[in-house]
């Protein structure tokens, strides 16, 4: 397999020449980001309770859900940024993937900084592996 890394920023990035199933997959996975983002963004509690089961009826729980409804705005933003290049440029697809990869990770790192106090595993810890896993895959499958 002959892997290209000057693909990740493509002198003619209106044109993707890579795997048809990386971008149908990396479409999916763009849109799971602005799913989550939205239910971050607009649920009564940001998910923090319902989904990840962080217990927000403490002193400061309004600050968890308003932290919660924030980062979900800031994903949003990413998520919208990714879209527009993902359709615009579609030779930015490695760019795109290596981008969404980097999330897990950067989410494990947080963890090892302070992990957050749950009655349950979070979504998002539960899955940083294997997003990792496939988002490094379909990378490697772009710039082959």
């Amino acid at each position: 397999m002959n892997l290209d890394i000057n693909k990740v920023f493509p002198t003619d990035p209106s044109i993707y020449e890579g795997f048809l199933f990386v971008r149908i997959v990396a479409a999916l996975l763009l849109f799971v980001v602005v799913v989550r983002s939205c239910i971050h963004l607009f649920a009564s509690d940001g998910g923090a309770q319902r989904i990840a089961g962080i217990d927000t009826s403490v002193e400061g729980g309004k600050n968890i859900i308003a932290m919660f409804h924030q980062w979900g705005a800031i994903q949003l933003i990413l998520a919208v940024l990714l879209y527009v290049l993902f359709f615009r440029y579609p030779g930015f697809t490695p760019l795109i993937v290596l981008t969404l990869a980097f999330d897990p990770v950067m989410r494990f790192v947080a963890s090892r900084i302070l992990s957050v106090t749950s009655t349950r595993t979070p979504p998002g810890a539960a899955l940083n592996a294997p997003a990792f896993v496939v988002l490094m895959f379909l990378f490697l499958a772009s710039i082959a």
